[in-house]
């Protein structure tokens, strides 16, 4: 029984190590928001989202950059303003479980801002990416 504990103990210090520890390749999370689709886990402000794209160009990503890193326990990912396009990591309390937030300009010019919200373990998130972005966006004024 003692030893059944140990390991039980073991296995969720290792899991939750994982989740911390788990590296985020840029390749793979930093990229175009303008074809996601929604899903569980997914909250899309795109074409085929849960939502239209933002009005806006450049300055609504700079505003919306702005919030989303004076977001409590989100940081930068890849990207940048200038180069059209960030990802940010937002990490949950307890166990840090990984969300990848993409913003891009879209649309006609880039007359628009694109955003995908997913996440990384799991399959459903509880409408934790979808609050994050709504309030964001009510932030914004959209």
């Amino acid at each position: 029984m003692k030893t059944a504990l140990i390991l039980l103990c073991l296995l969720v210090a290792a899991g939750a190590a994982w989740v911390r520890l788990a590296p985020s390749d840029p390749a793979r999370w930093h990229v175009d928001p303008a074809g996601a689709a929604p899903g569980p886990g997914r909250y899309v402000a795109g074409p085929a989202g849960d939502r239209p794209a933002l009005p806006g160009g450049a300055d609504t990503l700079e505003r919306l950059a702005a919030l989303a890193e004076a977001t409590p326990r989100t940081r930068l990912l890849a990207g940048s303003v200038a180069e059209g396009r960030i990802t940010w990591i937002t990490r949950s309390r307890l166990w840090g479980f990984p969300d990848y937030t993409t913003a891009a300009l879209c649309g006609p010019d880039g007359a628009e801002v694109c955003i995908h919200a997913r996440l990384r373990f799991g399959r459903d998130d509880l409408g934790v990416n979808r609050a994050r972005v709504e309030g964001w966006l009510a932030a914004l004024g959209g």
